[in-house]
């Protein structure tokens, strides 16, 4: 009887662990394997739920093993991830909530990190969860909404500012600047048509005119050579210049000038005959006074020459010769 009863015993229990056992195999738990656990937190899971897969490059790592809200979180949720495969992962890893299909499945994928230093059993890792559709849309129509409600701003700024600058004056002003610009393209409509008159009535000078300036061309092109001379000889000329004294006989120059300037001054202070001539009018009265008396002598020689030469066997007579004043 007791070996019956150990016999039923050992097959319940057999019977339970194969049950355990089978649970945890369809949960994706393996209780023959090594397993590790970690954990991240989030502020919402994005639908995820127990035992969905956890990937890592693609390949199923493990599972989700709990979702706990934390105490005093705030309502925060806790997860565990079941890590049933040998990896080793940085504890800087970041367990991002993701969608698996089409249908909306969650899974949490692993992206590895760059630390050095390996998570343990119970470390935390980094939480993150991916945008869905309707915030991935919202992130890229965001953008391209900021930027048209500045570009309506803008839009009603230069509308403010038109209607503020064509008012009624401005319209006039306008108005005023186009008949302007008319009467301004009249005027030259017809600079442009007294021009073409001006050049149809003078086409003969200007055709004389052409034919002048080439012929002077064709001058120049035919004494291109002596032209060429003539710079060779002024280019000789200004090289002797150069080579000249310059210095000396700008020196000179100034010397002569100077005593120039010095026979000036004393002639100005009335030094010398010239300067007395020039400033003592009593020498300038008996010069004309003198050259008025030479005048009438050469003048009483010419009239009355027997007065100075005579030539008598008898001699002369003193009335006929003597001296008759001229009156002035």
């Amino acid at each position: 009887m007791k070996k019956k009863e150990i016999r039923i015993a050992i097959v319940f229990i057999v019977g339970m662990f194969v049950v355990y056992w089978g649970i945890n195999y369809l949960k994706g738990k393996n209780v023959f394997s090594s397993q590790e656990v970690f954990y991240a937190e989030y502020d919402h899971v994005a639908g995820l739920q127990e035992a969905n897969p956890v990937y890592l490059n693609g390949f199923k790592i493990g599972q989700v093993s709990t979702i706990e809200f934390i105490e005093n979180g705030n309502g925060r949720l806790r997860i565990s991830l079941l890590i049933t495969e040998d990896v080793d992962i940085p504890v800087n890893s970041i367990a991002r909530i993701e969608s698996s299909d089409l249908l909306g499945s969650k899974a949490v994928v692993i992206y590895l990190g760059d630390s050095k230093e390996m998570a343990d059993n119970g470390d935390y890792l980094v939480p993150e969860i991916e945008r869905d559709l309707k915030e991935e849309v919202s992130m890229q129509i965001l953008p391209l909404k900021n930027k048209a409600e500045e570009l309506l701003s803008s839009f009603d700024s230069v509308l403010v500012i038109l209607q503020t600058i064509f008012n009624e004056n401005t319209r006039q002003n306008l108005s005023r600047s186009f008949q302007s610009i008319e009467n301004t393209i009249l005027s030259l409509e017809h600079a442009s048509y007294s021009i073409d008159t001006l050049m149809t009535s003078q086409r003969h000078r200007l055709a004389m005119i052409f034919a002048n300036v080439e012929s002077i061309t064709t001058n120049l092109k035919d004494n291109n050579e002596k032209i060429s001379n003539i710079f060779t000889n002024i280019s000789s000329v200004s090289d002797s210049l150069a080579a000249a004294p310059i210095t000396s006989i700008v020196t000179n120059a100034n010397e002569s000038l100077e005593k120039f300037n010095i026979v000036m001054t004393k002639i100005e202070n009335g030094e010398g005959s010239l300067g007395m001539l020039i400033n003592n009018d009593s020498l300038y009265n008996n010069l004309n006074n003198s050259a008025y008396e030479l005048n009438l002598l050469m003048e009483d020689l010419r009239l009355n020459p027997r007065r100075y030469m005579h030539f008598s066997i008898f001699g002369r007579s003193g009335k006929r010769n003597s001296y008759t004043p001229r009156k002035q």
